[in-house]
């Protein structure tokens, strides 16, 4: 089928009447462009019936409406409305008739419109029912935040869902490829065409082709399938992401009867517990971040060069591979992965048949499962990128009988729509052990009892045993037992935050591959060295490596209840617990990561907030510590600090203006970490890490001089959406993250989609033209109205103009 971009033109608004008697159009409603995130245009308030869960921010009922101008030569085609992903329950109407439903928030689905046009003007209306109610456990957004394509075909054409290509053998410098082109004939005649197959290397250039005749009947749909063989075939790897583009032609007569184009990349998959996950033949072991749909300050709309940003940034940091959480990824990541070089695992549900939230998919799943994870698969197929899939994010009722058999189910139907990608379900061993929960912790209970540690049993002192007894626990017998019968059906096992089982279990299970599906951060060292040991682990996935709304509070560090972690208040609305937060920026663990990976040699230096010294840190295990990457501290002169350098080798120095102040065995506090105690004075701060008394690198951080401060702006241009990176530095351009400066924004020529940073708590909408930098830092996301734009930035004594 041809397609062509649909996102221009829509009217919306928010509808309070679902039972509107007159189906028209309000004065209120505002001229849209899609991808558009209607839930990011809600502002966030603490009485919020979602919570923390979405960053205090509820849905609603909207509807979006285009008019659709027909012809008679439209009307012989067939027409189908293509969906990349609308939250949730959306509901497509053509000139007031239903012409097709979807409940699922994040799969692609098609509505075909040709049977309900006429001709001249047509009212296309698309309603999305995303009730202010809880239906999931981060930030969803809502509304067409993902592509709208217009399918253009004739009644003999290729599927909607578009041709299929499958590495079957690589060897030596020659790839087979089978590619699977779906036909439907929805005439009603039989019909003789041609299908014609071109494949051309990343240059245009033609590799390979070939042509033959059909026959297909009335009505029939049929699966033509052909293999060819490509010489000097260059595999596609997260090293060398190379890809080759397919063309399919149907002719009947000489004449271009339909077409079809996709991208793919030649590559082959293997697993097993002796030489573990292997891509081309080649061992690899997965640097993974855990990531969630939404794009910061666009809230869930979902643009291609946002995602290549991200992607872009995420492998920068050291990350070879990420886990879409939890639901399938948007085409547009999936691209971006492909383009740049990012393994994924990619993941169908959050939920089954129990459920996480009081209106979640649970509603709907037994219903739709087997649609919305064909859909995951059909979408996926010709990404490279897309190497594993998860059939379930912490499943309760997967270690049951019932649910086991519905994994196998699940994981049956991927096999029968995709064999070559392995499937696994990311299992957290007390979740999947509910039922025997009270017996672990009693357990657990009498064993520190019988050490005569005191167990008091109130909510925070429950959290805190979770915590550092997660170990104990997740190795328990019914733990064991429950696993056993979970990953049966599937071709790994995920584990969440069950590292303590690796190095069981790969003696006790050694045919079971493993993976860190979702593991806590500051365990990376402790992670990693296991995986590099154990060929059956074949990677880890930190919670997460990008920050996201909602879950607000998970990884922000607190001195007092209600201010972090579970039970942060408003208006904390992010989680807090990336690598990089929802503008880029690095955080330290995101250079300890590094680190632990070997692919950073410098040492890094990060500071406790002196204010804080000595105070107890009430955190969660997503978090290491207070730390930033700071060394101008403003009225503390003369007060103690805690200094953390990270660094790989045997030994550390820290020095402070040249002064030695103590050499250090390097990770006596954890895996490449190790704390420093010293009096805070300006100057500058130096790290030198050594292995067998050889000097490998240093870092420095120095004070600011904040007498100078200033604005400047990093201008980052794209096709359709520009980053403007602001920053308040001294006079030799170093950030003062001290700093929290007002800002307000103004343009000419373009169009504010985002304007923020990564303060978990921030005073102001995204959406607004006001923020306070956060470190020194915010971020704006412009979209260009015209050839030429200005912006201009002003704030106490800091006034900037910027050409765009």
């Amino acid at each position: 089928m041809k397609q062509e971009l649909y996102n221009d033109n829509w009217l919306f608004w928010n509808d309070g009447d679902s039972f509107a008697l007159v189906w028209n159009v309000p004065e209120k409603a505002k001229s849209v462009t899609l991808p558009h995130d209607a839930m990011l245009e809600e502002k966030p308030y603490a009485e919020s019936n979602n919570g923390g869960n979405t960053g205090f921010r509820d849905g609603g009922n909207y509807v979006y409406v285009k008019t659709f101008k027909a012809t008679e030569a439209d009307l012989e085609q067939r027409l189908v409305l293509k969906f990349e992903g609308s939250y949730m329950n959306t509901f497509v109407y053509v000139n007031g008739q239903l012409a097709g439903k979807h409940h699922n928030g994040y799969t692609t689905f098609y509505v075909p419109i040709h049977d309900f046009l006429q001709v001249g003007g047509n009212e296309i209306r698309v309603q999305v029912r995303n009730g202010a109610m809880s239906n999931s456990r981060w930030y969803s957004g809502s509304g067409i935040y993902r592509d709208v394509y217009l399918l253009r075909s004739q009644e003999l054409h290729v599927a909607a869902s578009g041709s299929r290509v499958e590495t079957m053998d690589v060897s030596d410098d020659l790839a087979t490829v089978k590619m699977t082109v779906p036909l439907v004939n929805e005439s009603s005649r039989a019909r003789t065409f041609n299908l014609v197959l071109r494949i051309k290397d990343d240059q245009g250039q033609l590799v390979q082709q070939d042509s033959r005749p059909y026959f297909i009947k009335a009505g029939e749909s049929s699966d033509l399938v052909t293999s060819l063989v490509i010489e000097k075939a260059q595999l596609w790897s997260a090293d060398s992401p190379y890809r080759y583009q397919l063309e399919v032609d149907v002719t009947e007569n000489d004449q271009l009867i339909d077409c079809d184009k996709q991208t793919f990349g030649i590559r082959t998959i293997t697993v097993d517990s002796k030489r573990g996950l292997r891509i081309n033949g080649k061992t690899v072991k997965l640097r993974g971040a855990c990531i969630h749909h939404d794009s910061g300050l666009l809230g869930a709309a979902t643009y291609l060069t946002a995602e290549k940003r991200r992607v872009r940034l995420l492998k920068e940091a050291g990350f070879n591979a990420i886990r879409m959480a939890h639901h399938p990824a948007a085409p547009a990541l999936l691209e971006a992965c492909d383009e740049l070089g990012l393994y994924v695992m990619d993941e169908t549900f959050d939920m089954w048949t129990r459920f996480k939230g009081d209106f979640d998919y649970s509603l709907v799943f037994e219903e739709n499962w087997r649609k919305d994870v064909s859909a995951m698969v059909l979408t996926d197929f010709n990404h490279p990128s897309v190497i594993l899939y998860s059939i379930g994010n912490e499943i309760p009722e997967i270690a049951t009988k019932h649910g086991a058999h519905l994994a196998k189910d699940i994981h049956d139907h991927i096999k029968s729509l995709d064999s070559t990608r392995p499937t696994l379900a990311g299992i957290n061993g007390v979740f999947a052990s509910s039922d025997g929960i009270p017996q672990i912790l009693r357990d657990v209970v009498a064993e520190k009892e019988a050490k005569g540690e005191e167990v008091v049993g109130n909510v925070n002192d429950f959290m805190s045993m979770m915590d550092t007894s997660m170990d104990q626990i997740v190795v328990h017998p019914i733990v064991s037992e429950n696993l056993e019968r979970a990953t049966a059906a599937t071709d790994i096992a995920g584990y969440n935050y069950m590292t303590a089982r690796y190095a069981l279990d790969a003696v006790n299970y050694p045919n079971r591959v493993m993976v860190g599906s979702e593991t806590y951060p500051p365990e990376i060292a402790r992670n990693w060295e296991v995986i590099q040991q154990l060929p059956s682990v074949i990677g880890d996935f930190t919670w997460t490596g990008w920050d996201y709304i909602g879950e607000a509070g998970v990884g922000v560090p607190a001195y007092n209840w209600g201010e972090g972690g579970f039970g942060a208040q408003f208006p904390c609305q992010l989680a807090y617990c990336g690598d990089i937060d929802i503008t880029g920026e690095r955080r330290p663990l995101s250079y300890y990561r590094e680190i632990v990976f070997g692919l950073r040699k410098e040492p890094y230096i990060a500071v406790q907030k002196p204010e804080h010294y000595g105070k107890k840190l009430i955190k969660t295990p997503w978090v290491l510590s207070d730390a930033v990457h700071s060394w101008t501290w403003s009225g503390h002169k003369g007060q103690p600090v805690v200094v953390e350098v990270y660094a790989a080798g045997d030994e550390v120095a820290l020095y402070l203006n040249d002064e030695l102040l103590a050499k250090q065995s390097v990770g006596q506090d954890l895996g490449c970490l190790t704390t420093f105690e010293t009096i805070y004075q300006a100057g500058e701060l130096k790290a030198v890490n050594y292995l067998n008394g050889e000097i490998i690198a240093e870092h420095v951080l120095g004070t600011a001089d904040e007498s100078s401060a200033h604005l400047v702006a990093e201008v980052e241009e794209n096709a359709d959406l520009t980053y403007v990176r602001f920053s308040v530095v001294d006079a030799s351009g170093m950030v003062i993250p001290s700093v929290e400066q007002d800002l307000h924004i103004e343009l000419e020529g373009a169009k504010l989609l985002g304007f923020g940073t990564g303060n978990p708590k921030p005073e102001e909408h995204y959406l607004e033209s006001n923020t306070t930098t956060y470190y020194g830092q915010a971020l704006a996301i412009l979209q260009k109205t015209e050839d030429l734009a200005k912006m201009t930035v002003s704030g106490e004594n800091l006034n900037l103009d910027v050409n765009i």
